[in-house]
């Protein structure tokens, strides 16, 4: 079996995944550990929890592939916390079991025409043939008429969520749905672009990942106030962008024999009284 190291492997990766094309500057980095480690197995998860990596060492993985940042800001900074108490103990238990961790954010969603977190959540929601084609970004659905009560209770199976926010009439009518993950129910940089392809595209539900309650969150409860049939269901960022990370466990299997690769649930990160 051939040896492969961490870097051949993020080499490979951003290879097949986008052609060799480098995204800079990125917060695609080793955020722990070595390039030079060599790896005995992958774990795929949407963040590096503690609860991951333990997960991760029980099972023998000593590299993890994460989408969101591991050290609690969007840089992966550490300058501000060497001396706080949390990220010394996460760090020492890291280096106490040679992990090495990666992020693979940017490449994932802008590294190529294929952004890999919808792929995965389309999968995982078995929604691919409601996807509209002619739409340049993978956000626009048309679904088999439902309700936002029945919608709500399927997405709380799937996405093994306890509660779920919606705004709106759980007898809302629903039919087309727009879904922007993570952070792009706040406006990938324009504040307003969620409500113009709500009203762009016709859409009688936004599902949405991150929310500000001036925003999106207004503009459709002032539209349900006034009777015009839209809504909101708030999946929040992680359950919206985890199923990426779960499909990236079987996008790794096709090209990486040599050293066992699984998927590994950072789970919802609120409890609920």
């Amino acid at each position: 079996m051939k040896k492969w190291t961490v870097q051949q492997v993020i080499d490979k990766i951003l290879t097949d995944m986008c052609g060799g094309i480098q995204i800079t500057p990125t917060c695609d980095i080793i955020t722990a550990g070595s390039p030079d480690a060599e790896v005995r197995g992958v774990a795929t998860t949407f963040m590096a929890t503690f609860e991951v990596i333990r997960e991760a060492v029980r099972q023998g993985k000593n590299f993890i592939i994460t989408h969101e940042p591991t050290w609690f800001n969007g840089a992966d900074e550490t300058q501000w916390c060497e001396m706080d108490c949390v990220y010394q103990a996460k760090r020492n238990y890291l280096e106490k079991h040679g992990v090495t961790i990666w992020r693979l954010h940017d490449h994932m969603h802008m590294g190529s025409e294929t952004d890999y977190i919808y792929e995965g959540l389309i999968e995982e929601l078995g929604w691919r043939e409601y996807l509209q084609k002619d739409e340049p970004q993978p956000w626009i659905y048309e679904i088999p008429e439902t309700t936002l009560g029945e919608l709500a209770e399927e997405f709380k199976r799937i996405f093994h969520m306890d509660t779920i926010q919606i705004i709106g009439s759980v007898d809302l009518k629903v039919r087309r749905v727009g879904i922007l993950v993570g952070g792009g129910s706040l406006g990938l940089g324009v504040e307003v672009m969620p409500m113009q392809v709500m009203e762009r595209d016709n859409l009688d539900l936004m599902v949405v990942g991150d929310i500000t309650e001036w925003t999106i969150c207004a503009y459709i409860n002032d539209a349900y106030q006034m009777g015009f049939g839209r809504g909101m269901l708030t999946l929040g960022h992680e359950r919206s962008e985890e199923f990426g990370m779960k499909y990236m466990e079987k996008w790794l299997k096709e090209r990486f024999v040599d050293f066992p690769i699984a998927f590994i649930d950072a789970k919802e990160p609120f409890r609920y009284l």
